[in-house]
């Protein structure tokens, strides 16, 4: 494919090799921010080709950082006992 350029790359897991850099112009975002983006343009997209129910999503997620968020105050009790 001469002369065809491209602009995405999937390489990372991590995230940082999906998109090829662009000039910032504006503020820069921590590494939090960007991947907040990424992830709810990914999850607006999937809803709209019906993929999935994103009030579903965020229910499963709430769920899943509560359970997070129990388990790692258990094991902090742990480690004081």
């Amino acid at each position: 494919m001469a002369g065809k350029k491209t602009h995405q790359r999937a390489h990372g897991a991590d995230g940082d090799d999906l998109v090829e850099p662009k000039k910032i112009t504006g503020k820069e975002l921590s590494k939090a921010e960007e991947l907040s983006a990424r992830l709810t343009t990914l999850v607006e997209m999937l809803e709209e080709k019906g993929v999935i129910n994103k009030g579903e999503y965020r229910r499963m997620v709430a769920m899943r950082l509560h359970e997070i968020s129990k388990a790692a105050a258990f094991e902090e009790l742990d480690e004081e006992l």
